[in-house]
């Protein structure tokens, strides 16, 4: 059997028939939904210290659970948005977590100390759960196979452009105003992109194709997906090398600033970085149809983890030269861009009867055990870049074993998308 078709299902014809938008601003509609999460974690990058120290938390490494809890209530909440979204529609339960998310974030501007705000930035991840679980499902209820991979691809490429101005966004706010309005920020976007999908998004779930939302049906659901070794396997791939992205984000401005001096320059070369995931993820859409998602995925993590086993070795005879560590660092996030896509959508294609219950739970394995092992990477933080490097080359093979067991030994190969 193929690896995937590249021609759609009936039911994913019959979705795109009744699309009332063009492919061109359905794919920013979805990278826009998702943009709201990563908008949540990038923009807090320049404040975090000063958030801390305003709200009596000294320690450093502590400050980063501003990123860690909106992680973790994000990763748990998936797991209820995903068969919400499969017993009603898409579209409900989506505004529904906009409106949490920008209840809280309103909410943080009032905290009087840490704790508070970590409480609301966790429910604040609940809400923003709903923008990707059900983004993905809606992308596979209107594309399949090579072609989720390459509509998947041209989001990461519009969706990274939040990576690339939200920290910069973050600055410049700091810079007329305090960590308040960063807050404020983010409510004001997710307002904005909640009434252009309200307005233009068509429900994508049709009626008949509706789950009854019963603890059998969704245990059933929760059943398929982790018993698919492919799905589960290349989720378990994906959480672990996520983990490294978010232990790099909890850490960035520790390294950034505290060990190489950048100050206010470090948004720029956050952005510079983010630009060329984005670049990397244009190339994966071009490319993907053509030589799959298999090959190019395999290919790339195998390149991540030289790269960072090259970084941590460097590490360990001393202190790394910015530019050696810059360019080495640059050249694993441009691989990740050509993974994260297509690895979501190999763990997909088995399960297009079972979308939303599908994404919810990928979701939730990514998501949670790439917030738990992120987090483990920012704690370890030292001072020196050794924890990182490290890090990034055990997550590289751990990440590769279980690519392994998901192929049965295979790598490069066409696939089997309904192996289990």
């Amino acid at each position: 059997m193929i690896e995937a078709m590249n021609t759609p299902d009936a039911t994913t014809h019959d979705v795109q028939s009744r699309l009332s938008i063009g492919r061109g601003e359905f794919i920013v509609m979805i990278a826009a939904l998702m943009a709201i999460n990563a908008l949540a974690i990038d923009i807090m990058l320049p404040g975090m210290q000063e958030i801390g120290a305003s709200l009596g938390e000294p320690d450093e490494n502590k400050r980063q659970l501003i990123i860690t809890a909106y992680l973790i209530g994000f990763s748990i909440m998936q797991l209820a948005f995903g068969p919400l979204s499969d017993r009603y529609g898409r579209r409900g339960p989506l505004a529904v977590g906009i409106c949490i998310y920008m209840v809280t974030a309103i909410g943080a501007i009032f905290v009087p100390t840490f704790a508070p705000l970590l409480a609301l930035r966790f429910v604040q991840g609940m809400g923003a759960a709903a923008t990707r679980v059900i983004a993905v499902a809606i992308v596979r209820d209107v594309f399949g196979g090579r072609q989720m991979a390459e509509v998947m691809s041209l989001v990461m490429t519009v969706f990274m452009v939040m990576p690339v101005i939200a920290p910069a966004a973050g600055q410049g706010i700091m810079l007329i105003g305090d960590w308040h309005f960063i807050f404020a920020f983010m409510a004001v976007v997710a307002g904005a992109i909640l009434a252009w999908m309200w307005v233009r998004l068509p429900e994508t779930l049709a009626i008949e194709n509706r789950r009854p939302l019963s603890f059998a049906s969704v245990a059933t659901g929760f059943k398929v997906v982790m018993t698919n070794r492919i799905s589960l396997w290349y989720a378990l791939a994906m959480s672990i090398v996520m983990g490294s992205l978010f232990g790099f984000i909890n850490s960035s401005q520790q390294i950034y600033v505290g060990i190489y001096g950048l100050g206010v320059w470090f948004p720029l070369v956050f952005a510079v970085v983010a630009g060329m995931m984005s670049l990397a993820s244009f190339g994966n859409s071009k490319l993907v149809m053509r030589f799959g998602m298999r090959r190019i995925s395999h290919g790339a993590l195998i390149g991540f983890t030289i790269a960072s086993s090259l970084l941590a070795l460097f590490a360990t005879l001393g202190p790394v030269n910015f530019w050696v560590f810059g360019t080495l660092f640059a050249i694993t996030m441009v691989l990740f861009g050509m993974i994260g896509s297509n690895f979501t959508s190999i763990g997909m294609e088995p399960l297009g009867a079972l979308a939303g219950t599908a994404s919810s739970v990928q979701g939730f394995l990514q998501t949670f055990g790439g917030a738990v092992i992120g987090g483990l990477i920012g704690q370890s933080f030292d001072g020196t870049v050794l924890p990182i490097s490290l890090s990034f080359a055990l997550v590289g093979l751990a990440s590769l074993t279980c690519v392994l067991i998901a192929e049965k030994g295979r790598l490069f190969g066409s696939g089997h998308p309904t192996a289990h």
